[in-house]
């Protein structure tokens, strides 16, 4: 099984793979492990000035959610490979379309202004041909004048080295119960990927559960030229949430892109 759910200064990652053990158990705990942050503020800023939004690895909904409560009065499409994220989505506000599936999930033309990718998201996917795929699936799903947000980690800045055992994450899950989170990485990184595990134990679970990911790392030349190849144009790019320019050895890569043609 590979349930990925954390989004904070260890591995930050929103990614998840649906698979069979504990789905909703997990997926519960997510907002508890990822308390809102500078990165919500910075994605929810721009989704209230969009008329339309796709969330693409929309998780438990949150983004989309607040924006709705806050008094968006558009369409806002949340998109999940993960159903027991879901869930929790559709529970959170049901105002919101939910959709079940990857970018390949219908046929996108051009119906949306703002395509958001959050949580480290973008770095799931892993193969050139996968990449280029969830690509022009972005670029067909934009208007004209329409923005593609994301942001990976800044491969420069080596963030993989501080994934270790021994620092140890507790939060409480629904129940008042202490879960404890750590994650180790199983070898030095190969090429731009980086693969570990993210372990969750709690003293009334009958045992701990373990999950694995890999992600990869590209650096900005690397991404310019996948979105390039997409019909995707640079727009800005910058190395934080306070929206510092990119640096060298900045924690994030955060790229607004745009059409091309």
């Amino acid at each position: 099984m590979d349930l990925v759910l954390c989004r904070c200064g260890v591995c930050q990652t929103a990614a998840v793979v649906d698979h069979s053990f504990a789905d909703l158990t997990l997926a519960a705990l997510y907002d508890s492990i990822n308390p809102w942050g500078p990165d919500d503020d910075f994605y929810l800023d721009l989704v209230a000035s969009a008329g339309s939004v796709l969330d693409v690895g929309c998780g438990t909904g949150r983004l989309l959610a607040r924006a709705r409560a806050d008094g968006h009065p558009g369409r806002l499409t949340g998109l999940d490979p993960a159903a027991a994220m879901l869930v929790q989505a559709r529970h959170r506000a049901p105002g919101v379309e939910w959709l079940l599936g990857d970018l390949h999930a219908r046929l996108w033309q051009g119906e949306f202004d703002l395509v958001v990718m959050t949580g480290h998201a973008f770095q799931v996917l892993l193969g050139d041909d996968e990449l280029r795929a969830a690509l022009r699936a972005v670029r067909s799903a934009l208007g004209d004048g329409g923005r593609f947000v994301f942001e990976t980690r800044n491969p420069a800045a080596r963030p993989w080295q501080e994934w270790t055992p021994d620092r140890v994450r507790e939060v409480d899950d629904a129940e008042g119960r202490a879960v404890r989170i750590w994650h180790e990485v199983e070898d030095r990184p190969r090429g731009d990927r980086v693969t570990f595990t993210e372990t969750f134990d709690c003293a009334d679970w009958p045992h701990r559960h373990t999950s694995r990911a890999t992600l990869r790392f590209l650096t900005p030349a690397h991404l310019t030229a996948f979105l390039t190849e997409a019909g995707l144009r640079v727009d800005r790019q910058y190395g934080n949430w306070d929206r510092t320019p990119l640096a060298p050895t900045s924690p994030e890569i955060i790229t607004v892109a745009t059409p091309a043609f």
